[in-house]
């Protein structure tokens, strides 16, 4: 006959399930950056004023259920019982004043911490100094890794990222393919990275350190290795890292870029010394490839009317060349069907119908 294993006491049972997270950091709630650390406190108030409601509800329930149990004959049971104003008063008021104080704390919350709201200090009691200029980092979420670009140092990274203590960040952020969101516990909330789209991020690091970075939304099935470091340096330790990246002798171009946005998995840590003027924003306006119209400038001509018919005919009877009036020639019934590129060698007017190919519409 098998040993019969000892009961556990039911007040252990909690704890044994908990010692699993004794491993765990608490950086959330213990973060090194003063964005994330008001969040956190922002859990921490929100949390307690739930629990003001929450507690007594979860004591009061035990208690009616213990002391209207059968066996307690001294209770006083009363069905005929249907109200009271005074036990309705605690019932309805107490919840509405914590609603009021969750809203009122989430409100000025939502405002003092939106993550396009550039910082008004450092830390608590410390204001951002004058003078002081924000590192700009331009961040692109790529299958399955992380690209950061420094345009006012010419240099980009990938999976690692730096910056000073105590420095103001400014993050843009992208994706190349589907959506992403940009996580570092110990800096700031997370915040999404949409293709053909910008978010900001206004954050600053307080205490030297590695910390990691990870996207916290699926992406596929490299997701689980979308990590990257973050390293919190002193101004020093920050000047040497940007130095020791400049030693690469790799550039970042729009073909370097475009085999890196191949989907990849565990990418190691890579430098680029030299990175091309403008590639975030052709990679924000899907327009890195040479051969493709950028976003913006399709947004443009939306904005003029589109290229329906009638507005391909008013572009290409434009004479650009003539004056600087841009004026048009005399109006026909001609209209343009479709735009073709112009070889070099072609002298024919940019109206002329064997060129282009038309069809005559009724007037």
């Amino acid at each position: 006959m098998p040993a019969r294993l000892p009961r556990l006491h039911p007040l252990l049972l909690p704890l044994l399930l908990s010692l699993p997270l004794a491993g765990c950091g608490m950086v959330t709630l213990a973060p090194s950056g003063d964005i994330a650390a008001r969040q956190g406190d922002l859990i921490i108030v929100s949390t307690v004023l739930m629990l003001l409601i929450v507690v007594p509800v979860m004591v009061l329930t035990g208690w009616f259920a213990w002391h209207f149990r059968a066996s307690n004959q001294k209770a006083n049971h009363d069905p005929d019982w249907h109200h009271s104003t005074a036990l309705e008063l605690v019932i309805w008021s107490a919840p509405l004043l914590i609603v009021i104080m969750l809203g009122a704390v989430t409100w000025i919350s939502t405002h003092t911490l939106d993550p396009f709201r550039k910082l008004d200090r450092i830390a608590e009691g410390r204001p951002v100094p004058e003078g002081v200029r924000p590192l700009k980092v331009q961040v692109v979420a790529l299958d399955w890794k992380w690209l950061f670009i420094y345009p006012d140092y010419g240099i980009a990274s990938v999976n690692e990222m730096a910056a000073p203590v105590d420095v103001p960040i400014e993050f843009q952020i992208t994706s190349s393919t589907v959506m992403n969101s940009f996580f570092v516990p110990a800096l700031a909330g997370q915040i999404y990275a949409m293709p053909a789209m910008e978010t900001r991020l206004h954050a600053v690091i307080n205490k030297a350190g590695d910390f990691e970075g990870f996207s916290a939304n699926y992406s596929g099935a490299g997701f689980s290795h979308m990590r990257f470091n973050f390293k919190g340096m002193d101004g020093e330790g920050f000047d040497r890292w940007v130095a020791q990246v400049r030693e690469s002798n790799t550039e970042l171009g729009r073909g370097e870029y475009l085999q890196l946005e191949n989907p990849s998995a565990r990418e190691p840590v890579r430098h680029y010394g030299k990175t091309m003027a403008g590639l975030y924003d052709a990679v924000l306006n899907l327009c890195v490839e040479p051969t493709k119209m950028c976003q913006r400038d399709m947004a443009a001509i939306d904005a003029r009317g589109g290229l329906g018919l009638a507005n391909v005919y008013n572009v290409t009877r434009l004479r650009h060349d003539a004056d600087r009036s841009h004026s048009l020639t005399p109006a026909t019934s001609d209209y343009v069907a479709a735009l073709c590129s112009v070889p070099s060698d072609v002298t024919a007017s940019p109206v002329d119908p064997a060129f282009y190919g038309s069809r005559r519409l009724a007037p």
